[in-house]
C-alpha cells in the first residue's frame, strides 16, 4: 500500500448529486453550503479568465445554427458595527448567479433553452455568534422549447421544465427543522401547444394539454402533505398507516409569456409570467409563477439587478403569522450590486 494510502483513506461521498473527496467525513449543512458557495465563486472567476473578449466570433460553431450566451454574476455585502446605538449584528453574505441561454434555428425548426441558477448565503461574524451559514437565495430552473413553424410567427411546440433548489432549507431562526430540499419539492411540467413569437422579445405560449408534477423526494415532508401531496396516514393511536405520497401529478391549461425590453441604456427588463390551470381539482384556482429582472449595466465588469417574483400556488398551504394554514401568495426580491461577466458567440 503506498504511503498515500496508509496516511489517509479517501472516500467517495455523493451529496445532491455533487462528490467529495474527503477523510472519512461527511460534510454538515453549513459546511456543504460554504463548499458549494466556494465552487460556485471558482466556476464563476474560471469562467472570466478563460475568455479574453466580451463577444465570441460568429463563427465558432458550425454552419452559425446556434447562438449561445451566458451571464455570470456574484455580488456580496459586508456589515459591521462598532458602538452602533440603533443595533446590528456583523455580518457577510453572498449571491451568485448563472443565466444561460442556447437558441438553434434552421429552416422551420427552432429549438431554445434556458437555465438560471443561483445560490446565496450569510453568515454572522461576530465572536458570539452561534449560527451557521444561513441560505438566502437557491434557484435551479431549466427549460427547453422545441418549435416547428407553421406560419409567420406561429409555431407548434413542446415545452419542458424543472425547477427545484439545491440544499437543505429551514424556517430561520430555526435551524433545526428541514422545510425543504432537493427535489423537495421539484417541479416538472411539460405541454403541447401553439407557440406566437413576434421576436427574440416577446413570446406567449397556450397550451390546453399540459401536465405539471409535483415531486417531493422527502419522506418525512411528504408525510405531512407538504406541497401539495397526499399526507400520510395513522390510526387512532398515532401508528403510522400508509406513509405520504411523494408526487402529485396535474393535468390542465397552460399560458407562459416572456417579455424582454431595454428600459434605458445600460437598463434591461427581463420578464416572463406562467399560468396553470388544472382541469381536475378546481380549476378556478390558477396558479401563477411570475418574474422580473432587472439589470443595471455599470461597466464591462460591474453590474446591479433587482429581482422580483410572485408565486400562487393553490396546492401549497402556508402558515401565516396568525396560524392560519392555506394557499398564499408568496413574494421575493433580491437586490445585488457586484461583478458581471457576459459570454455570447454572437453580436447583439
Amino acid at each position: 500500500m503506498s504511503e498515500f494510502n496508509k496516511n489517509q483513506i479517501l472516500t467517495t461521498i455523493s451529496h445532491r448529486g455533487l462528490c467529495y473527496f474527503c477523510p472519512k467525513f461527511i460534510p454538515s449543512q453549513s459546511e456543504f453550503m460554504k463548499t458549494t458557495i466556494n465552487l460556485l465563486v471558482v466556476i464563476i472567476f474560471l469562467s472570466s479568465f478563460c475568455f479574453s473578449q466580451d463577444t465570441l466570433k460568429v463563427d465558432t460553431l458550425p454552419g452559425k445554427l446556434w447562438k449561445l450566451k451566458a451571464v455570470y454574476t456574484l455580488n456580496g455585502t459586508q456589515s459591521s458595527f462598532v458602538n452602533w446605538s440603533s443595533g446590528g449584528r456583523n455580518n457577510v453574505s453572498i449571491l451568485g448567479n448563472i443565466t444561460a441561454n442556447a437558441y438553434y434555428k434552421k429552416a422551420n425548426m427552432k429549438w431554445s433553452s434556458d437555465l438560471s441558477i443561483a445560490l446565496g448565503g450569510l453568515q454572522y461574524i461576530e465572536k458570539e455568534a452561534t449560527e451557521g451559514l444561513q441560505k438566502t437565495d437557491d434557484r435551479f430552473d431549466l427549460s427547453s422549447n422545441l418549435g416547428h413553424k407553421l406560419r409567420k410567427d406561429i409555431y407548434v411546440s413542446v415545452i419542458a421544465g424543472l425547477k427545484t433548489q439545491m440544499l437543505d432549507g429551514y424556517s430561520y431562526p430555526n435551524d433545526s427543522v428541514r422545510v425543504s430540499a432537493f427535489m423537495a419539492p421539484g417541479y416538472v411540467n411539460a405541454a403541447l401547444g401553439i407557440d406566437y413569437i413576434k421576436s427574440d422579445n416577446f413570446s406567449v405560449f397556450t397550451s390546453p394539454f399540459a401536465m405539471k408534477l409535483t415531486v417531493v423526494n422527502n419522506q418525512v415532508l411528504a408525510d405531512s402533505g407538504a406541497f401539495g401531496v397526499q399526507k400520510a396516514s395513522f390510526d387512532d393511536f398515532g401508528n403510522l398507516l400508509t406513509h405520504g405520497k411523494r408526487l402529485r401529478s396535474e393535468f390542465g391549461a397552460y399560458v407562459k409569456v416572456k417579455y424582454i425590453k431595454t428600459l434605458a441604456k445600460n437598463i434591461e427588463l427581463k420578464s416572463k409570467i406562467e399560468f396553470f390551470s388544472n382541469y381536475l381539482d378546481d380549476p378556478q384556482n390558477i396558479d401563477v409563477n411570475a418574474e422580473a429582472l432587472f439589470n443595471f449595466k455599470v461597466n464591462a465588469w460591474f453590474s446591479a439587478s433587482l429581482q422580483c417574483m410572485l408565486i400562487y400556488d393553490d396546492d401549497a398551504s402556508i402558515r401565516d403569522v396568525n396560524g392560519n394554514v392555506g394557499p398564499r401568495t408568496q413574494l421575493k426580491s433580491v437586490i445585488g450590486l457586484g461583478i458581471s461577466y457576459k459570454m455570447k458567440n454572437y453580436k447583439e
